[in-house]
Formats: C-alpha cells, structure tokens, sequence
C-alpha cells in the first residue's frame, strides 16, 4: 500500500484538528452541551479530546517541540474555559482545563513515536 503523500497528510491533520477545535467551541454552546457526559466520564472526554488534538497538531506541525504543542493544546483549553463564563448555562472550570492539559501530556510518548513513525520511514 503506497503511503499517503506527507504534504497531503499535514493537510488532513490541518483540518481535523481545526475540525476538532470548531467542535468544541461551537458545540460547547450547544443548550445540552453542558450535560452530555455524567461526571469523571466528562474528563475522559476531556482527556480523549484535547489528546487527539496534540496529535493533530503534532503532525500538523511536525517541526513544532512537544512543548509547543502541549502549549498550543492548554491554550486552547483555556481559551475553551474563558468562553463558557460567557455561555448561559455554562461554567468554566479548574478541573476540565486540568483534564485538557492532562490529554495533552499523555499523548505525548504517542507523538514522539508517531512522528518518529511518519517523518522517518516512510517518507525515506
């Protein structure tokens, strides 16, 4: 099976992590948006969500540091927080921003392999 071309899967990284990240805020003001999860599953979500974005933007991005990226990921938790204090129904919250940046940090072992994966075999 022939790889898909670098340059192509950057750009499919591009728009899935801005997918993802339009999602979140569009869908965050969303009525129910608020109660979709039971509480600790909604962490889980955090986790699994903010995780999938560092690997978007790791390979969206690959000369960016894992540091950058995990920066990039907790900006955007926070600047999801701020904007659900101005979301009726909505509050911002310690733990979810918690739970974004813990997404961020475990995911990093899986990015460095990833890219290792990615940039170092098949595109030789």
């Amino acid at each position: 099976m022939k790889p898909i071309n670098p340059a192509m899967r950057r750009l499919f990284a591009i728009f899935g992590c801005l997918a993802l990240v339009g999602s979140i805020f569009i869908g965050g003001e969303q009525p129910a948006a608020g109660h979709l999860f039971p509480p600790l599953w909604d962490k889980a979500a955090h986790l699994a969500a903010y995780g999938a974005m560092g690997v978007l933007a790791a390979l969206a991005f690959p000369a960016q540091s894992l540091l950058t990226i995990l920066l990039v990921v907790g900006g955007i938790g926070g600047a999801d927080e701020i904007h659900q204090m101005f979301i009726p129904g909505r509050q911002a919250g310690l733990g979810d921003l918690l739970a974004d940046l813990g997404g961020g940090l475990i995911i990093l072992p899986a990015i460095t392999r990833l890219r290792c994966f990615y940039y170092h075999t098949s595109d030789s």
